[in-house]
C-alpha cells in the first residue's frame, strides 16, 4: 500500500451504508468502543471489577482520559469501567502468508464509559507479560502509536470473533444439535419437527467451510472450546456475568434479550403441549439420547460445561431448546450479517498484519501502519470472504417462517401464528428505533434473521 486511497479503491461495488459509515468513522475512539457493543463481536466486552495483575495501567496514566471525572479506582467501583482481554491469542503464531511471517497478538483493553454515555478505549496493552517492550498505549501518545495500537486490537477481535464467536459458537454448535436431531428423533418426533427448520443448510455450509476456510488442527478453536459453557451460550445469563445489564445503547443486549424471550415463549406453548408434565420428559428415550450426544459429541463429556447430560424438568427442556433456535438463528444474525459492514474496510478489521506489534513509543508513522497491513491480495480475499458470508442468499428463509408445513396440530399451529406477530410486531419497533441512530442497528430486525445458520 502507498497510500490509505489505494484502500479505498480495492472494493469497486456498492458500499452498504454502514460500510461508508466506518470508512469514515474507523479511527475515531467513540467508534472503536462502539463496536464492543454492537459490531460483528459483542461477545468479549465485560464490566471491569478489578484490574488484572497482568495489566499494570496507572492513576497517571488515563488521568487525561478520564479529565475531570472520578479517579481510575472511584470509576472501577462505580462500574464505568470496563475491559476486553484477548488471552485465547496468547501464544498463537500467525501464518506465514506470500512467504511472509504475520503477527497475531492477544491485547487487554481497557475502555471507559463517559458522562455522555460514550464508550471509549483509554488504555492498550497489546501482549498479556508486562514489561519495557510492552508498553501500555494510550490516548495521548503520538497518533500513530495510538491508531496502530487499535488495528492491533482490531484483528485480534476479527480473529477471535470469526473462529470463536462465529464459527465455534454458530456455526459448529448448530451442527452438533442438527446431527443429535437427525440421529436420535424420528421424523414424526415433535422435537424433530421444531427443531429441523433451524438446521436447514448447516450440513452443507459447514461442510464447505471446513474444506475451504479453516485449519483442521486451529489451536484457537481448540482454547474457545475450553472456555465453551452452558451459562455463555443462554444470553440473559451471559449478560449477566459479563455485568451489562445497564450499560445504555447496548442494541445488541436489547434487541437479543426481546428475540430469547419471544423464542423462549413460542418454544415452551409447543412443548407444553407434548410434555404435559416432568415425567413425560424423564421416559422420552428419544430425547436422553438427543442430550447425551451433544454432551458426548458437541461437550466432550465435560461436567464443568453445565451442558446437562439428561433431562428431568420440562422447564429445563424448554430453556435448552429456546438457546438451541437462538444459536441458529439469533445469535449467528448478530455475528454473521454485519461482516462486510464491519470488516469490509480492511483498516477497521486487518484479517492479518505483516509488521511485529510495537515495542517502544514514538516510532510509528502513517508508512509503518501502511507496510503492518496485509497485502493487497490477502485483502481481497478476506473481503471477499466477508462479503459472501454477508449477502443474503436468494432462498432465505426469516426468522418464524415454516415452509415444510411439520405441524399439522391445532395448537402448535397457534403458537406458529403467534411468534410470527410478535416477531413482526418487534420488526416494527426496531425500524422505528432505528430511524433516530446514526448507524442503525439492523441485524436482529427478524426479517433479517435467518431461521438457520445457512451463510
Amino acid at each position: 500500500w502507498t497510500s490509505m486511497k489505494d484502500i479505498d479503491r480495492v472494493f469497486c461495488g456498492q458500499k452498504t451504508d454502514a460500510y461508508k459509515y466506518v470508512e469514515e468513522h474507523w479511527k475515531e475512539d467513540t467508534f472503536f468502543g462502539y463496536q464492543y457493543l454492537n459490531g460483528i463481536n459483542p461477545m468479549m466486552i465485560r464490566r471491569c471489577s478489578k484490574l488484572p495483575d497482568n495489566f499494570p495501567v496507572t492513576e497517571t496514566m488515563v488521568k487525561a482520559s478520564l479529565q475531570e471525572q472520578r479517579s481510575l479506582a472511584e470509576e472501577i467501583q462505580n462500574g464505568n469501567m470496563f475491559l476486553v482481554d484477548y488471552k485465547n491469542l496468547d501464544g498463537v503464531t500467525a501464518n506465514v502468508i506470500n512467504g511472509k511471517q504475520q503477527y497475531l497478538t492477544a491485547p487487554l483493553v481497557l475502555l471507559h464509559k463517559n458522562t455522555d454515555d460514550t464508550l471509549k478505549p483509554i488504555a492498550i496493552q497489546l501482549k498479556q507479560t508486562p514489561g519495557d517492550d510492552n508498553p501500555i498505549f494510550l490516548p495521548t501518545d503520538s497518533e500513530y502509536d495510538w491508531l496502530l495500537a487499535k488495528i492491533f486490537v482490531r484483528a485480534a477481535d476479527f480473529a477471535e470473533h470469526e473462529l470463536n464467536f462465529h464459527l465455534l459458537r454458530t456455526h459448529l454448535l448448530s451442527e452438533v444439535f442438527a446431527m443429535a436431531t437427525l440421529r436420535n428423533f424420528p421424523m414424526v418426533h415433535p422435537l424433530y419437527k421444531l427443531l429441523m427448520p433451524h438446521f436447514r443448510y448447516t450440513l452443507q455450509i459447514d461442510t464447505l467451510a471446513r474444506s475451504q476456510l479453516i485449519s483442521k488442527h486451529g489451536i484457537i478453536n481448540t482454547k474457545a472450546v475450553a472456555s465453551l459453557t452452558y451459562s455463555s451460550l443462554c444470553m440473559p445469563e451471559d449478560i449477566a456475568a459479563r455485568g451489562l445489564e445497564s450499560l445504555p445503547n447496548f442494541y445488541y443486549r436489547d434487541d437479543g434479550l426481546k428475540l430469547w424471550n419471544i423464542i423462549q415463549k413460542y418454544v415452551q406453548g409447543v412443548v407444553e403441549n407434548y410434555y404435559c408434565q416432568d415425567a413425560d420428559v424423564v421416559k422420552d428415550s428419544e430425547l436422553q439420547g438427543w442430550i447425551t450426544e451433544v454432551y458426548d459429541h458437541g461437550f466432550n463429556k465435560e461436567p464443568n460445561t453445565g451442558i446437562p447430560q439428561s433431562f428431568t424438568l420440562v422447564t429445563d427442556l424448554v430453556k435448552f431448546l429456546t438457546m438451541v433456535i437462538f444459536t441458529a438463528s439469533v445469535q449467528h444474525a448478530a455475528v454473521n450479517n454485519g461482516q462486510f459492514d464491519f470488516a469490509g474496510w480492511m483498516p477497521n478489521a486487518p484479517i492479518s498484519l505483516q509488521k511485529p506489534p510495537p515495542t517502544t513509543k514514538g516510532q510509528s508513522t502513517e508508512k509503518t501502519m501502511l507496510e503492518t497491513f496485509p497485502d493487497i491480495n490477502v485483502t481481497v480475499h478476506g473481503l471477499a470472504t466477508v462479503y459472501l458470508l454477508s449477502k443474503q442468499s436468494d432462498d432465505y428463509v426469516p426468522l418464524g417462517k415454516y415452509t415444510d408445513d411439520q405441524f399439522i396440530e391445532k395448537i402448535p399451529l397457534e403458537k406458529i401464528k403467534q411468534l410470527q406477530k410478535e416477531l413482526n410486531i418487534f420488526n416494527y419497533e426496531t425500524k422505528i428505533r432505528n430511524v433516530e441512530l446514526p448507524l442503525p442497528y439492523t441485524y436482529l430486525m427478524p426479517e433479517h434473521v435467518e431461521n438457520s445458520v445457512a451463510t
